[in-house]
């Protein structure tokens, strides 16, 4: 070949490679500034969170004299936001707070588990009882049945809106048999124990009555531990009707004259009118979105897993 045909001999080459590479370091030049602002956003943003979270962190201890709320939503449950843990956590932050001057206990809530409800009630008491000054207030939205019902017996007052459901004063154990089911599939049971109650109401296995009656005194006594824990919150301003604890729920006007309630309020109407002071702090634990999602991949689907496999028979509840 000629080395006038060479590429590296024709000067419009050299030109356009050397081109080439000043495009290719601009581009990683350009792509370097990119991430390195998205970074630095991405820095800000956090950095700016956090400063928010401290901020409001610190406003609910040094604001003025203010009402601390706390939000009971959902069922409540060990693995749920309604949970015990986060209700002690918040009302401990409420009642502590130096310039919160009543604690309101906002409820939307069906029920659950009777130890959860119960752990709250028992805190709720005794944190009355170190802070004499400071008074709680129930405050029904939607739902105060069961379990949140059991919690809201604890306060000071109760208040509702005329269409609130109300009540519930009750426990149940459910779950399905599947024994004629599996007659008409020709499927054989077989299970093994150690302990002869050890397969307590199998649902794969014929009701043994001797469990059943069992089950029974158990959920009586848990209703019993429900019903007295009503009368000792609300004492004599309970009517003297045993449809009170049968199980059945009642609007919030009805339970106003049931003594289950004592009147109509919002935390705002409360706030205003019984405490005399308008602003409302929220001291509600609040899971971030991560915790929600650790939560969901992690106990709450091993305990699904276990449930599906273990038996449809749940444990007490009130709800």
């Amino acid at each position: 070949m000629d080395s006038s045909q060479r590429p590296d001999s024709d000067p419009a080459w050299e030109r356009k490679t050397l081109e080439k590479l000043a495009y290719a370091t601009l581009n990683e030049q350009r792509a370097r500034r990119r991430w390195g602002i998205f970074f630095k956003l991405l820095g800000f943003a956090y950095v700016g969170f956090i400063l928010v979270t401290l901020v409001e962190w610190d406003s609910a201890k040094v604001a003025d004299k203010h009402v601390a709320m706390v939000d009971l939503q959902g069922v409540i449950a060990a693995q749920s936001e309604a949970s015990a843990e986060g209700l002690i956590s918040a009302l401990n932050a409420a009642f502590d707070a130096p310039n919160s001057q009543a604690v309101v206990l906002r409820i939307n809530s069906p029920g659950g588990s009777p130890v959860q409800a119960g752990m709250v009630n028992d805190e709720i008491r005794r944190l009355r009882t170190k802070y004499p000054e400071k008074a709680l207030y129930a405050v029904v939205e939607d739902v105060c049945a069961s379990g949140g019902y059991y919690i809201a017996a604890a306060a000071d007052r109760i208040y509702v809106d005329k269409a609130s459901v109300v009540g519930s004063i009750g426990v149940l154990m459910d779950g399905f048999g599947f024994t004629g089911t599996m007659e008409k599939l020709g499927v054989e049971r077989r299970l093994l124990t150690a302990g002869e109650n050890k397969g307590f109401l199998d649902p794969f296995s014929p009701q043994a009555e001797a469990q059943k009656a069992h089950a029974r005194t158990l959920l009586a006594d848990i209703h019993q531990q429900f019903i007295d824990v009503v009368k000792a919150g609300r004492g004599e301003r309970l009517k003297d009707n045993p449809e009170i604890f049968s199980g059945l729920m009642w609007t919030g006007a009805q339970s106003i004259q049931l003594g289950l309630a004592d009147g109509y309020g919002t935390v705002d109407s409360v706030a205003r009118d019984v405490v005399k002071v308008e602003e409302v702090l929220d001291y509600s634990v609040k899971e971030n979105l991560a915790e929600r999602f650790a939560k969901r991949l992690g106990a709450g689907a091993v305990d699904s897993f276990w449930r599906g496999f273990s038996s449809s028979l749940s444990g007490p509840h009130l709800n």
